[in-house]
């Protein structure tokens, strides 16, 4: 195991010293644990011993520093990157890629594999289900990885895969710097008319950061501004909604030149490992498995949503006609209208609700509550527990049903900062598992604006359900109890994994679960019962944008990966060119209506992560609806049921197929139709 630098032991807990690590600590921690993890698996490929199920507990442990080590460094990094950490990355990544091939294309150690799969079908050796799973996964990585490829093949694959990761921690850092280089600074206040004082305080706040005067709009890292909702200044919507969508094409942060060469050499490998192209290779290994699946049902809810926004857009044309006479509805006046619209139809509007939405009550008598209620959770704070960020919060994690110690612990960072990745995400610290004897540890990073000195932080609805979202997949990793930490938790397909945390935002809209977070932060009163009721009836408004946006994202995902390198953009002039004939083949060039992310700022499939996987979230989305429906069915939010979810679902992590796993909670596989009564698709 690592020094006490990375594997700080609190009550039983692992995680890493961040206070005492420092950016020069990076690399040589990196090398040692690469080095541990190819000198183990060597001993394993030059065993000459039958094989037994022992390997795969000595092939697991060969790869826990490196985790250790992987999971602290982009921790800290994507929260809070500098020159310093940048550059780590850019070594670091191809580093990494390099030490993978090392192993998945080394024939010794999958001929190992492959000696104890046929012991085992020979009943030469007894593996139970955990230990199966493992070793046919493994398998099967391995063939994916190309293990079975001529040797020149593999030499380029090898080359391949390298210039990928180097190009994706190019693209990490570069939408940091677009992001920040965007920001939209204003220098007459009558500009900013609409804004609270909190948003003016965050405005004044990161024009001070810059050592401006006046104020700075930072961008959020998706399309949709949520500022343009209070922004009652026509210009300076429209110069924020320019800037949002202009990202990524100039300066220091263009993109363009590292797209491009991403989506060709993804297609190269695919090509290289037998698939149509990257979107087939990347569903081969998810729950849809293949792109007719994906495609099937991203078309089908595409049409819809498409009919459903062309009515919402009509109806904002006729408010639009009435408070500007004789314009015409722009992207930039969307939310701004549909703000209004949504006060004026259901007395409803951000700023009502947001006294009655302060984080720290919000998590605590919102997300934690509902964890109690569900699964028998407590969550007790730790200020003597130092995070990755001087603004984390730690709190440990208690099972009082099995003991007084902590099951694990989560760290919350939540404030936006300019070194910091956009949106908000999860990640593991530690990862659960009965070999290592690990309890987990993980973190939820948020995007909140800072408040000023001796002022509460106000969230809007939006930002309680993505904490809500975030915090599912920390329960995904809290409630693992598998044996190989590899398999636990988040560690599952790519379209299965948001499933849990999307399931979670449905307490985000539990009345009962509303009451005790939803307090005046002046008085502790509740939300007035009418205010609730208003906001459970407006759920549904604006579902046509929503879904708009983020279908028309999905399918750009899947052309980008789709498409052969002969007839990708052959510069990078081409790129907004071929956005819009991408959109426009399925219908979604709706020009109200941008994709949630454009293609020069889409982090999710540029960077480490969701490449041709985005449509995911809407796969993952069907089980989600389906699963509401179920707690529905059953009494909704009871301890029974959060345990049958818990020990069916969310413990079992990726260590066995996750749809058997849901099959098994569910009784049936997912039915659609929840989701398209979800998103008025019906």
């Amino acid at each position: 195991m690592m020094t006490n630098l990375f594997s700080l032991q609190v009550d039983g807990c692992r995680l890493p010293d961040f206070p005492r690590i420092t950016d020069d600590d990076w690399q040589p921690a990196f090398d040692r644990a690469m080095a541990a993890q190819k000198e183990a698996l060597e001993q394993i490929a030059t065993d000459e011993s039958p094989a037994t199920v022992d390997l795969i507990r000595r092939w697991e442990l060969s790869g826990v520093d490196l985790t250790t080590v992987s999971n602290a460094f982009w921790t800290a990094k994507d929260a809070d990157t500098s020159e310093q950490r940048d550059e780590i990355e850019a070594v670091v990544s191809p580093q990494l890629t390099r030490h993978a091939d090392s192993i998945q294309l080394d024939r010794r150690l999958y001929d190992r594999l492959v000696e104890l799969q046929r012991r085992i079908d020979d009943g030469e050796v007894t593996a139970d289900a955990q230990d199966a799973w493992w070793l046919s996964e493994e398998l099967r990585g391995f063939r994916r990885a190309g293990v079975a490829l001529s040797a020149t093949d593999q030499e380029r694959l090898r080359a391949i895969n390298e210039q990928i990761a180097t190009l994706e921690a190019a693209y990490s850092s570069l939408v940091v710097k677009g992001r920040a280089r965007a920001a939209v600074h204003i220098t007459d206040l009558a500009r900013l008319a609409g804004l609270n004082a909190d948003q003016l305080t965050a405005a004044k706040s990161a024009a001070d950061t810059r050592g401006l005067d006046g104020w700075v709009i930072e961008l959020v890292n998706t399309t949709r501004q949520p500022i343009l909702a209070s922004l009652d200044d026509r210009d300076t919507r429209r110069e924020v909604f320019e800037a949002s969508i202009g990202r990524g094409r100039s300066g220091e942060g263009d993109v363009r030149d590292t797209i491009l060469s991403l989506a060709r050499l993804r297609d190269e490998k695919a090509r290289l490992l037998g698939f149509d192209h990257y979107a087939a290779y990347v569903a081969d290994d998810g729950c849809a498995k293949t792109t007719s699946n994906v495609m099937a049902l991203l078309t089908k809810a595409a049409a819809a949503a498409t009919a459903n926004a062309q009515r919402e857009a009509a109806q904002l044309q006729e408010q639009l006609d009435e408070w500007v006479p004789g314009a015409t509805l722009q992207p930039w006046d969307w939310q701004w209208l549909a703000e209004k619209t949504r006060k004026a139809q259901f007395d409803l509007d951000d700023a009502a609700l947001a006294p009655y939405l302060r984080f720290e009550t919000v998590l605590e008598k919102g997300v934690f509550a509902a964890a109690h209620r569900l699964y028998g959770l407590t969550f007790h704070r730790r200020d003597d527990i130092a995070g990755y960020t001087p603004e984390c919060v730690t709190y440990e994690v208690r099972d009082a049903s099995t003991s007084v110690a902590p099951m694990g612990m989560i760290q919350i960072d939540a404030y936006a900062r300019p070194s910091k990745q956009g949106g908000a995400w999860m990640t593991s610290l530690t990862e659960q598992g009965l070999l290592t004897g690990d309890r987990p540890v993980v973190t939820n990073n948020l995007n909140h604006s800072r408040p000023a000195p001796g002022q509460p932080s106000l969230i809007t609805w939006d930002q309680v359900t993505t904490v809500f979202h975030e915090f599912g997949h920390a329960l995904h990793a809290l409630l693992a109890h598998t044996r190989y930490p590899s398999m636990s938790g988040t560690n599952t397909p790519q379209d299965f994994v948001e499933f849990p945390s999307q399931v979670n935002e449905m307490w985000a809209w539990g009345p009962s679960v509303i009451a005790g977070f939803a307090r005046h932060v002046d008085t502790d009163e509740p939300m007035p019962p009418q205010v609730l009721d208003t906001l459970l009836a407006a759920r549904s408004f604006g579902q046509g944008y929503d879904a708009v946006e983020t279908f028309a994202a999905m399918l750009l995902d899947q052309v980008w990966h789709q498409t052969g390198a002969a007839d990708l953009p052959t510069s990078v002039d081409g790129i907004d060119a071929f956005e819009r004939e991408a959109l426009a083949r399925f219908g979604m060039d709706v020009p109200l209506i941008p994709p949630r992310y454009r293609s020069c700022y889409f982090s999710h499939i540029w960077g480490p992560g969701y490449a041709a996987g985005y449509y995911g979230y809407l796969w993952a989305e069907v089980m989600d609806a389906d699963t509401v429906a179920w707690f529905g069915e059953n009494g909704g939010l009871t301890r029974e049921n959060g345990d049958w979810f818990a020990r069916e679902v969310l413990s079992r992590g990726g260590s066995e197929d996750v749809m058997e796993a849901y099959r098994r909670f569910r009784g049936a596989d997912p039915d659609p139709i929840h989701l398209f009564r979800r998103r008025g698709l019906v």
